[in-house]
């Protein structure tokens, strides 16, 4: 059983992609212990599925019934369930939430889509693209040309994952006082949107553009953007507060009278392009020499090779190295019940002896699971 903060609860993750594996690999490393429900005959569970790690597996063949009633016997000591189907999946399968909170009246039956259990595009296929798209956030990331995948961060893993897992730890703790469960419909298009919450503010204040490259923190204003150094990498520059721009006007020698109206918008364009060929002037470890561990605001920007092993990270050890693969590690910190990874991703399946005996199967019913065809 691992340390944490939610040392003791237990959650059952029927096996699924991207935002619900996310949301519970956080949950996992806080300390709860997490058994992943995938599907009997699947592949997967290798080391590099870092958002898997943390839990243990169990592989069940769900179109039979021994599978179900196997499912539901796991229900009874359960705190939470993790699923990320579609609308309806779970209800075909005999393991809704109604019928599990009737097993399970504590229980906390965690839903994770992109559209919504309800809504017009509730039954239809997206990725995180389209969720982002639909709620106002796709059309505000990108240069002046057009619209950027930023990843996947905003939808699934910001707006999904993490608004699941808030939602499950408020559930918990709403829990202790009523003493029952509840059902989470977290939508990604609903977290994108929250996301979004400031913007929404300051376009309804009349001092957000829908013009991107355009505003004070979306690359419209020259000393909040990334730049080219000379060796042909970037460095990314946030001197927004007055006191900050005059240290980056003296530190990159910024003199004339044409930096001086530091939010006037109509200047923005033109010394975009002058700081451009400043910063292209020098490499990126000649600007950080000059710039990192000042009030600039300013970082180089690293790549995935670099960034486990700039100083700053490997003080605080945000990244570590488990099996040979490097990965983030846990977030976020805690003074007294200090998180932990709990173990690597582990393969499809591994636990299927082991781990129905902990939640209270015996060898006669695990054998009996086997035989039938359901492990």
């Amino acid at each position: 059983m691992g340390r944490g903060p939610l040392n003791g609860i237990k959650i059952l993750e029927f096996a699924g992609l991207g935002p619900a594996p996310f949301s519970v690999m956080l949950l996992s490393d806080m300390g709860a212990e997490i058994l992943r429900i995938d599907r009997k005959g699947s592949k997967g569970g290798t080391k590099h599925d870092v958002i898997s790690r943390g839990r243990k597996s169990i592989a069940l063949n769900l179109k039979q019934a021994e599978a179900v009633d196997a499912v539901l016997r796991l229900i009874e000591k359960a705190d939470v369930i993790v699923e990320g189907f579609r609308p309806g999946v779970m209800e075909r399968l005999g393991l809704g939430p109604e019928r599990c909170l009737e097993i399970n009246s504590r229980l906390i039956y965690a839903r994770m889509t992109g559209w919504g259990q309800y809504g017009t595009y509730a039954e239809t296929a997206g990725h995180d693209l389209n969720y982002i798209a639909l709620t106002g956030a796709l059309q505000a990331i990108g240069g002046a040309e057009k619209p950027i995948p930023p990843l996947n961060l905003v939808g699934d893993f910001g707006g999904g994952s993490l608004y699941l897992a808030m939602g499950i730890c408020a559930a918990l703790f709403e829990r202790e006082r009523s003493g029952k469960g509840q059902v989470i419909d977290a939508a990604m298009t609903d977290g994108s949107a929250s996301l979004m919450s400031l913007f929404y503010g300051l376009k309804s204040a009349g001092i957000w553009a829908d013009e991107r490259e355009s505003n004070l923190i979306d690359g419209g204003a020259p000393f909040y953007d990334v730049y080219q150094t000379a060796d042909g990498k970037f460095v990314s520059i946030g001197s927004i507060e007055p006191k900050f721009y005059a240290l980056l006007r003296e530190k990159a020698g910024l003199r004339s009278e044409d930096w001086d109206r530091q939010m006037d918008k109509s200047t923005w364009p033109e010394l975009k392009k002058k700081l451009t060929k400043v910063m292209k002037a020098k490499t990126r470890a000649e600007w950080d020499e000059l710039l990192e561990g000042t009030d600039v605001c300013y970082a180089p920007v690293l790549d995935m090779n670099e960034a486990p092993y700039h100083p700053h990270n490997q003080a605080r050890e945000t990244f570590v190295k488990r099996s040979g693969v490097m990965q983030p590690n846990v977030a976020p910190r805690f003074s007294r019940t200090q998180s932990e990874i709990q173990g690597d991703p582990p393969r499809n399946g591994e636990h299927n002896d082991s781990a129905l005996q902990e939640w209270g199967f015996t060898d006669i019913e695990v054998d009996s699971l086997k035989e039938s065809g359901a492990l």
